[in-house]
């Protein structure tokens, strides 16, 4: 083809995978402009941290001390899921004040996939700046866990899909009624609760958010289970609650953004 065909047809249209390496790369310029933010965030988990090991250690003694290495998995679980979640909701509450959502709205790809996309960027920051926290859980705890790299991957990502479901949804509220962070952040503290949960002594409490996956995930780290090594049935229930979750959260979130430009106050603040 020749340059006069190429210059007739006009540029090229970008796909998806140019709108991914552009989501990766503006995260990756927050995280390198920004670096004190982001360090902060590990300062403030670690200080957490250390306020519930030693604290408790104060108080608990040696129950504590029996019971540190869930402790961990928990928390580190805790820190990706904090992550997850809050990568749309906060993210669009930062576009609508920055006065930017627009053009996310106004993109070829539509609005839910470029969150999506987002919100899977901000996954990949969030797993760095955990496994930072994790390292340096076990070298204060002097605890040893069994970190299969692959096994640990797979399972977290597959249980913290079911919270960025719930991010998308949340990310769909604010989207309505804009100044609603306090009480999104409460459901933060609710993770808590759903990582602790007893799923294996309550079956029905395994198709809930986190559940499931974190029973899976202290299986992993602190007996050393492999992935192949969990039945079908468990590998089966986190696939179908991480694509539950997540397929509910998305369509409520593109029903969400619909209803705002129905009701023009998609770019309100």
């Amino acid at each position: 083809m020749s340059t006069d065909d190429s210059t007739a047809q006009g540029p090229r249209r970008a796909g998806y995978y140019h709108l991914a390496r552009a989501v990766l790369y503006r995260e990756a310029i927050l995280f390198l402009r920004y670096p004190a933010n982001a360090v902060g965030g590990i300062v403030v988990a670690l200080f957490f941290f250390g306020v519930l090991f030693y604290g408790g250690r104060m108080v608990a003694g040696r129950a504590l001390t029996d019971s540190i290495e869930g402790i961990i998995v928990g928390y580190f679980l805790w820190t990706l899921s904090v992550g997850a979640y809050s990568s749309i909701s906060n993210d669009i509450g930062s576009e609508v004040q920055w006065g930017t959502l627009e053009r996310h709205v106004m993109t070829p790809f539509g609005f839910a996939p470029v969150a999506m996309l987002k919100g899977l960027a901000k996954i990949v920051r969030t797993f760095l700046t955990s496994a930072v926290i994790l390292a340096v859980m076990l070298f204060i705890t002097d605890t040893a866990l069994q970190l299969q790299l692959f096994t640990v991957v797979a399972i977290a990502v597959l249980t913290i899909l079911s919270v960025l479901g719930l991010g998308f949804a949340a990310g769909g509220v604010t989207l309505l009624y804009k100044q609603v962070g306090n009480w999104l952040n409460l459901l933060q503290f609710g993770f808590v609760v759903l990582i602790s949960a007893p799923s294996l002594e309550i079956p029905w409490l395994s198709v809930l958010p986190l559940a499931h996956g974190s029973g899976l995930l202290q299986r992993a780290m602190l007996d050393g289970t492999r992935l192949w090594e969990f039945s079908a049935f468990d590998l089966g229930l986190l696939l179908a609650t991480a694509v539950g979750y997540l397929g509910a959260g998305y369509l409520l979130f593109q029903y969400a953004t619909r209803r705002a430009r129905r009701l023009g106050v998609l770019g309100d603040y």
